[in-house]
């Protein structure tokens, strides 16, 4: 379809349609990109380099789509200003038959991805489970652990599903000015709906490069995450958490180091029991450090 409506744009002269072609071009170089992706992040699975696993590649995909997205709108709408001060004839029928394709074509995949890009988990690639202690001054204990658990949307199947949401909308707005031209005779109206997608993709770009990179810079969780495992954590007596890391790993994962001070310390896997309501907690590290009480 993509190469269909590159050829017929350049033969009817529709600068929508030609738009609507390219940004389809790069989505499906998008996809592909996530494609490789999973590949990838199955592949090195177990890989030792990979301190936390595989789990942002999706995250990484999807942000450099993203970019790739927001480009392509600069692109189209420069090509579509172009057009506004110099019309061409267009052959708006035989336009809007192909454009109108195209729609058909991104409405099917859209609905092949929606599930995927708001439903589907994908988890990051350590699976196995291990302890590590350690025994060093002042009574400190280190844990290591792997778990697993459910979480949030996986950004890289959501970046496909923007990707041909985007195209969707574009063959929308490609049909639109096709048909004005061709009714009301307002060949204008063909640049200026590319003005309009662009516009529009733009916005998506930029909402999903936020998503994806506070998760890059592992900045995407909020405080009340941090305070309610703080507070599980001190429910056990006199325990004081003194530094607390939550991030995540993975689109299933999260990620935390917990450092507890205590006069009365126990194991980490007691702190760690204390963890056990957060699902989604699956490298959890305990630091013990006992402290001498009052008096």
């Amino acid at each position: 379809m993509m190469t269909g409506e590159i050829v017929a744009a350049w033969i009817f002269g529709s600068m929508a349609l030609l738009a609507d072609g390219f940004h389809m071009a790069t989505h499906a170089l998008a996809m592909g990109v996530a494609a490789a992706a999973y590949v990838y992040a199955r592949k090195q699975a177990h890989n030792d380099r990979y301190t936390f696993g595989t789990g942002k590649v999706g995250e990484l995909a999807g942000f450099s789509s993203a970019l790739a997205l927001g480009l392509i709108s600069i692109g189209i709408a420069a090509e579509s200003a172009q057009r506004l001060f110099h019309p061409h004839a267009v052959a708006f029928t035989e336009a809007t038959f192909v454009a109108v394709l195209g729609l058909g074509v991104n409405l099917v995949s859209a609905l092949m991805l929606s599930g995927g890009g708001h439903h589907h988990h994908h988890g990051h690639g350590h699976d196995d489970d291990h302890d590590h202690d350690h025994d060093h001054e002042h009574e400190h204990e280190h844990d290591h652990h792997h778990g697993h658990a459910h979480g949030r949307p996986d950004n890289n199947l959501r970046s496909a599903y923007v990707h041909v949401l985007a195209d969707a909308v574009t063959s929308v707005l490609a049909i639109v000015a096709l048909l004005g031209g061709r009714f009301l005779g307002w060949v204008w109206l063909d640049a200026v709906m590319g003005v309009v997608g662009a516009l529009v993709i733009a916005r998506w770009s930029l909402a999903l490069l936020r998503e994806t990179g506070r998760v890059l810079l592992d900045g995407e969780l909020p405080a009340t995450r941090r305070e309610a495992i703080a507070r599980a954590i001190e429910s056990a007596g006199d325990a004081r958490v003194a530094d607390l890391h939550v991030w995540r790993v993975g689109p299933r994962h999260l990620a935390a180091i917990v450092s507890v001070v205590t006069t009365r310390p126990r194991e980490p896997d007691y702190y760690r029991s204390l963890l056990t309501a957060f699902g989604d907690l699956a490298h959890v590290t305990v630091e013990v450090n006992g402290v001498a009480g009052p008096g």
